[in-house]
């Protein structure tokens, strides 16, 4: 009981954590472009500079991850924080454009704060209450980033705003790394051993992924030691792992979250625009329908736990659902004849992506293995950062065709990805028995 409530208090601080994270940095990210804008930056070079910094994530993101699950989440969250911190610091000291960019470097490489997080979970919280734990995770940090520009646009319209903002966000990293330095680590090791022994029989049986699994005992001492290990030995272990991880069957997982991540991006590509053109609405009732859409992703992280009991505990079955949703959903945006056909579907639009988020995240850590938990989600955030690079590219060129050329391709890419969840069902609800057996 006592490490059951220990745990209990350690998911409600990584709650604050993710509220914190991303209410810091939505307080920042809005007022950039203006902000280079006035250091004189050219619009190509505002553009090679974010560019930039999606790169940096895209190939950072995998390598997180897994140092993570080689040194430890504490060592290599606290990491991520306090560079994290450093970066917004030097950003709110950036008074030519060379300095801006130099303040980009540490957050694009070690701002993966919300990934190692929910790894983290994954390690605390059984399999079963995985979905209801990661949807609460997402509504707390959906909450920070709802507020966040509200505050940072207050903090804009005073004199030298930008550059509190960016001291303001450092300050609340900072806050966030005292607030992980203080957390109940030693309660947190002994039920986090209870909760691998519980589960031992869960791992991969595959061999192709046998390279994925570390024995309990094993990690929990590369964990202590691997921190002050050379880094290139932490290096070639975070490369060994990467390894095992492309030479594993989880391709089709990946390739699933890569095309429903690139629809979902070419939906709101074009949605201020398309909107204004289709049905000459103003960008600021767009704005509002997009923070009712996000208000709305808060809710249905909240309703993660009683929806997911609905379907039993089967992830694969509620993924295949929300995704067929979300495709059906945004082919009603794309046909949709009035305003409020598009207020309807981006009203449930706002449950469908929430839900098949957090499902696509729990069906990796179940298929691929608890323990290499790091590595998986880093993989994962680099396949969305893929996303992220190709969809403006897709979108402009769609977009050459109708405003309803990005939500008509997303269509496409949403059916190719319930293609293959249907082609690999087998695969999937093997590995969902398994899930329910051990529990």
């Amino acid at each position: 009981a006592g490490s059951s409530a220990a745990s209990a208090r350690f998911v409600r601080c990584l709650y604050a954590v993710g509220f914190l994270d991303l209410f810091g940095v939505s307080m920042v990210v809005p007022l950039m472009n203006l902000h280079i804008k006035s250091l004189g930056a050219s619009h190509t070079v505002a553009g090679i500079i974010g560019s930039l910094y999606g790169v940096m994530q895209l190939f950072s993101s995998t390598f997180v991850g897994c140092w993570s699950d080689i040194v430890g989440r504490r060592y290599s969250l606290l990491a991520c924080i306090l560079l994290s911190a450093l970066g917004y610091f030097l950003l709110g000291t950036s008074t030519t454009v060379f300095l801006f960019a130099i303040s980009r470097v540490p957050v694009g490489i070690f701002k993966h704060t919300l990934s190692i997080s929910k790894a983290l979970l994954s390690d605390l919280v059984s399999e079963r209450d995985r979905p209801l734990v990661m949807g609460r995770f997402n509504a707390a940090s959906s909450v920070g980033f709802i507020l966040g520009p509200v505050v940072g646009g207050y903090l804009a319209e005073f004199e030298g705003g930008f550059y509190q903002t960016s001291f303001i966000c450092a300050s609340i990293f900072l806050l966030n790394g005292g607030l992980v330095w203080m957390l109940p680590w030693s309660e947190e090791n002994a039920g986090n051993r209870e909760h691998y022994k519980d589960k031992g029989t869960n791992s991969f049986s595959a061999k192709s992924n046998h390279d994925l699994h570390l024995k309990s005992a094993t990690s929990r001492a590369v964990t202590n030691s691997s921190f002050f290990q050379s880094p290139w030995i932490q290096v070639a272990t975070v490369l060994k792992k990467i390894k095992g991880i492309a030479c594993s069957n989880l391709w089709d997982i990946f390739l699933v979250r890569f095309l429903m991540s690139v629809a979902i991006l070419l939906y709101y590509s074009n949605f201020t625009l398309a909107l204004e053109e289709r049905f000459g609405v103003k960008p600021l009732f767009a704005g509002y329908l997009m923070s009712y859409s996000s208000a709305l992703g808060v809710l249905a992280g909240c309703l993660l736990g009683p929806i997911t009991r609905f379907y039993g505990h089967n992830t694969y079955r509620l993924l295949l659902h929300s995704s067929t949703f979300t495709c059906v959903l945004v082919l009603l945006y794309a046909s949709a004849l009035s305003i409020w056909m598009v207020i309807l579907s981006s009203t449930f639009l706002a449950f469908s992506t929430t839900i098949g988020r957090t499902c696509i995240i729990d069906l990796e850590l179940t298929v691929g293995g608890n323990e290499a938990s790091g590595a998986l989600l880093g993989v994962g955030q680099s396949v969305t950062s893929v996303g992220r690079i190709i969809a403006p590219l897709l979108s402009g060129i769609a977009q050459e065709f109708s405003p309803c050329g990005p939500p008509s391709l997303a269509v496409g890419l949403a059916l190719v990805a319930i293609g293959i969840m249907n082609t690999n069902k087998q695969k999937y609800c093997s590995h969902g028995d398994v899930k329910l057996k051990n529990q």
